[in-house]
């Protein structure tokens, strides 16, 4: 399988403060990972050192093999706080527009082209009555649809999210899901998920990336399952919670874990 993106021997720290320490995995194309670890184990930070958000002390982050991925052809959606500002100005075709205008040159002006992707995205997420209204005037779940359809109307083949369902509540968080899943599917779009509620990473994604400043795991379900490695960081309880392969695929996990609570035991 073609890797759509290698991080190799990656460090990062802000000041003293070591946050990642020597990172190394690859990605092949379709793949569909969570990311998940405890509060402040650098999974962010990861995140945005692939982006090129913050300056990595050492190590590398490549996209592509043989074929080199432009970072315009990745997709982010940040942590963000769901607005209820009902004045706010933006209307959702403005805000989805901007996913086009920020990799264009001046003069920032969108084609007939552009404006029909626009178009298409508003549609494949269910969202194009929604075009004229204000953003503050959408419900969280609403305003979540419209900053993914901005970060996938530029086609990525890469898409980040970072604790993108945090602020919804778990009718809507779920139905995200499923729209990401679909997303992954159907598109074949790469999806790196930030979260900490492994009960809802388990159930979607295909991989699972453990961090806490080292990287703890790198696999499939079934690898950390059977893993004697795992069993002895995080318990045999708790691996087996987290492992999705008992119940696992069948929507009745034994049990929802939340990653920000889970510490390892062994490095």
């Amino acid at each position: 399988m073609s890797n759509v993106l290698e991080v190799e021997n990656l460090n990062v720290a802000y000041g003293r403060q070591r946050v990642l320490e020597d990172i190394s995995f690859k990605v092949h194309k379709g793949d569909y990972v969570g990311v998940v670890g405890p509060n402040g184990s650098g999974k962010t930070t990861l995140m945005k050192a692939i982006l090129g958000l913050v300056e990595a002390e050492s190590g590398r982050v490549h996209f592509g093999n043989g074929i080199e991925i432009a970072r315009s052809k990745i997709g982010y959606l940040p942590q963000i706080a769901i607005t209820t500002d009902s004045l706010f100005p933006a209307k959702v075709g403005e805000i989805i527009e901007m996913g086009l205008l920020v990799q264009k040159k001046f003069p920032k002006i969108l084609s007939s082209d552009e404006k029909k992707k626009v178009d298409k995205i508003l549609n494949e997420l269910g969202i194009y009555e929604l075009k004229d209204k204000k953003i503050g005037q959408l419900s969280g779940g609403q305003q979540q649809r419209v900053l993914l359809a901005r970060a996938m109307v530029g086609e990525p083949e890469i898409l980040i999210l970072d604790e993108p369902t945090s602020a919804l509540d778990p009718k809507i968080r779920n139905e995200f899901y499923e729209l990401i899943k679909v997303l992954n599917e159907k598109r074949q779009v790469t999806i790196l998920l930030v979260s900490h509620d492994i009960g809802s990473v388990g159930k979607y994604t295909s991989k699972m990336l453990y961090l806490d400043h080292k990287l703890v795991f790198y696999g499939d379900y079934k690898a950390f399952c059977h893993s004697p490695d795992m069993t002895s960081y995080f318990g045999y309880e708790t691996q087996h919670k987290m492992c999705w392969q008992h119940g696992a695929r069948t929507n009745k996990p034994l049990q929802v874990v939340d990653s920000s609570q889970v510490a390892g035991g062994i490095k």
